[in-house]
């Protein structure tokens, strides 16, 4: 048996029948094509025994197409009315599978933990607004995470799998490429969302890998300290730019050389493993990594309040 997945008619009805108006607050797209969601679960390549993490479920239509592939799926929504009646459509249209599907109503940027079975596979259509932040929070969360791919803003999408030495490569490339090797896996058009977004859209394919080797003492957070002062005025030459991390340009110079690191690149010519390099040298007294890594709360290159 497999789920009567939704379609624009369908979609549009749920809607109406809880009040709803998808708002721009909470990137509210819904999925209404059946053949788009069967593309995004095949390509998400779900073993039987995969546990899904979807966030932001909204009317579930993707949830359907989810639980026909994997072993179990845990849905995070923060919207109350959608949280509630998603039980009901999964119940309604695949009955055999409604005993495997957990709901959490809750911001998935705010999520410390999640039940049992846990999650191996993110799956998911995530707002806009907080893709970024919410991949590498989850990222971070949940090391049962195996593999993903999530649909994001076209833009969003490049800068994730953005290689070094690329425009787009900045923060959010760094940042994804501690955990996992990233890349492109294709393009969804807009007529496949209601209301149609006014951006396009793409598709993130998420592998696990460890992350690089770090001496004792550097942690995460230090890589990313170094990461965030890198790309925060990123026209700069390395040396110009961890001058504030290092105490000064000369500390942030020999920091870098230590590190096998030309002091004249800009941030934008490195790879993750040598951000890491350069912030292992603090544990050696070269460089001075130090401070609370000034994570962007948006993944962006902009420093924020939210550390990740």
């Amino acid at each position: 048996m497999t789920a009567r997945l939704l379609g624009p008619a369908e979609v549009r009805a749920l809607a109406a029948e809880l009040g709803l108006r998808p708002t721009k607050t909470l990137g509210q797209n819904f999925l209404h094509d059946p053949n788009t969601i069967r593309r995004i679960v095949r390509t998400a390549r779900l073993a039987p025994d995969d546990v899904a993490l979807e966030v932001g479920p909204g009317l579930g239509s993707l949830t359907l197409g989810l639980l026909d592939a994997a072993r179990h799926v845990t849905a995070v929504e923060v919207e109350p009315v959608l949280a509630a009646a998603l039980p009901g459509t999964v119940a309604a249209r695949r009955p055999d599978r409604a005993g495997t599907l957990t709901v959490l109503t809750a911001d998935a940027l705010r999520l410390a933990a999640v039940p049992d079975p846990q999650p191996t596979a993110l799956v998911a259509n995530l707002p806009y607004n907080v893709a970024v932040p919410v991949v590498l929070h989850l990222l971070e969360l949940l090391p049962t995470l195996r593999h993903g791919l999530v649909m994001v803003q076209a833009e969003v999408a490049e800068r994730l799998a953005a290689a070094p030495g690329s425009r787009a490569y900045g923060v959010p490339s760094v940042k994804a490429a501690w955990y996992a090797a990233v890349r492109r896996a294709g393009a969804v058009p807009r007529a496949v969302f209601w209301p149609v977004p006014n951006v396009d859209s793409g598709l993130v394919e998420l592998t696990r890998r460890n992350p690089p080797e770090l001496p004792p003492g550097v942690t995460r957070r230090d890589v990313f300290a170094v990461v965030d002062a890198a790309f925060a005025q990123r026209r700069k030459t390395l040396r110009a730019a961890l001058a504030g991390w290092a105490g000064s340009a000369a500390a942030a110079e020999t920091a870098l050389r230590r590190a096998g690191v030309d002091p004249g690149l800009r941030g934008e010519a490195l790879d993750v493993a040598a951000f890491a390099r350069i912030a292992g040298v603090a544990a050696t007294g070269a460089g001075a990594a130090t401070g609370p890594a000034a994570t962007g709360a948006d993944g962006s290159d902009n420093p924020g309040a939210l550390p990740c």
